[in-house]
């Protein structure tokens, strides 16, 4: 089930949090709990995605990223990530979480996010988020100039062109086996 409860308290918790530029991180601490854990007794890796949810949701508000979107009428949605798993995360611990856009082109905003327990990052994510309206996708640099911020993106981190040029030459739709 989706944490809506852990949502409900982050955003709570940051609602009065100092406004947020478009490249500025946003750091939030969430415990492990027992219904976050796989067979293997450490954190579920689908589990992971939605946390960092947890991240994402409080980065967009504080930037006013969600107040554009709502009077636009726009909608966000994920449109493809990459995850790094490297340390294990199991029950009751506690994971620092930093989440930040990186930067956007001319369909999709990058935000990479990373858990941390102490000096040792446990994992990171590389999100693609699109905008949506009735009429279809809304170029980020639209969502930007409404928002008040430069339209134009920093050239991205030479890691997130080097994974958007790969994810590129994957076919779409997938081939069918069996």
């Amino acid at each position: 089930m989706y944490p809506y409860a852990r949502l409900a308290k982050e955003i709570v918790k940051f609602r009065n949090a100092p406004t947020l530029g478009i490249f500025d991180t946003h750091v939030s601490t969430h415990r492990i709990w027992p219904w976050d854990i796989d067979p293997w007794m450490e954190l579920n890796n689908g589990r992971t995605l939605t946390l960092f949810d947890l991240g994402r949701v409080p980065l967009a508000i504080r930037t006013g990223l969600v107040r554009v979107v709502r009077e636009q009428g726009w909608g966000m949605a994920v449109a493809g990530n990459t995850t790094r798993y490297r340390k294990r995360v199991t029950t009751f611990q506690r994971v620092t979480m930093h989440s930040r856009c990186v930067g956007w082109d001319a369909r999709f905003m990058y935000l990479e996010q990373s858990m941390w327990r102490g000096d040792d990052c446990t994992g990171q994510m590389l999100a693609r988020s699109a905008f949506t309206s009735k009429a279809g996708m809304v170029p980020p640099a639209r969502v930007l100039e409404a928002m008040g911020q430069p339209v134009e993106s920093p050239p991205l981190p030479q890691w997130v062109a080097a994974w958007i040029a790969a994810d590129a030459t994957r076919p779409w739709p997938p081939e069918r086996h069996g």
